[in-house]
């Protein structure tokens, strides 16, 4: 459990300075230029990304149950993805409706997608993992749309065809992961 804590601190830690110190970022950014800000972000970004991976899987190989969700609750948890899905998607579409409407699609869908998984399961490993995630994307929406506030940010209006190419891409995104891709890579079949 411990690496997987390490990488919790280290991945959500990094991500969070723009919650907790964005004025420390902009004048770092400043002194030591985007480029080595980048780099050093995304450094420490794999490395905590990979300690979560690594910590995730020895903690799942000696499960510490909380509680057993029932069945239904997993098949919620499916279609509570779905949205996650089409939300990862909003944030990278162009000219969409759904991130014109809720500003940062792509924090909601971590929310979506994390919220989701502690609804699925039931171990220590995972309400630390998901619960995490949860409990940064909250604060991390949060501050985002201070930001927007505070500097006057608009937002295009979205239109209509890309909009729809989000939802149908992101339908079937979410339907080759739910069906295929999770299993393998997980070994847990959410649809099964």
């Amino acid at each position: 459990m411990a690496f997987l804590i390490l990488g919790l601190l280290v991945f959500l830690g990094t991500h969070s300075v723009r919650i907790v110190a964005d004025d420390w970022r902009t004048r770092t950014i400043a002194r030591i230029g985007a480029q080595a800000w980048k780099g050093t972000f995304s450094l420490l970004s794999i490395a905590g990304f990979l300690l979560i991976v690594w910590g995730f899987s020895l903690a799942r190989s000696e499960p510490v149950p909380l509680w057993s969700p029932p069945l239904a609750l997993r098949h919620l948890a499916s279609l509570l993805i779905l949205p996650a899905f089409i939300l990862l998607l909003a944030a990278y579409v162009p000219g969409n409706a759904i991130k014109a409407r809720l500003h940062h699609p792509m924090v909601l869908a971590v929310k979506t997608w994390a919220l989701a998984h502690l609804l699925a399961n039931g171990n220590v490993a995972d309400a630390l993992l998901f619960g995490s995630f949860l409990l940064w994307a909250v604060f991390s929406f949060s501050a985002a749309r201070r930001r927007d506030r505070a500097a006057g940010t608009c937002y295009a209006p979205g239109r209509m065809l890309p909009t729809a190419a989000t939802v149908v891409a992101g339908s079937l995104a979410w339907a080759v992961f739910a069906f295929w891709l999770h299993g393998l890579l997980f070994g847990v079949q959410p649809l099964a």
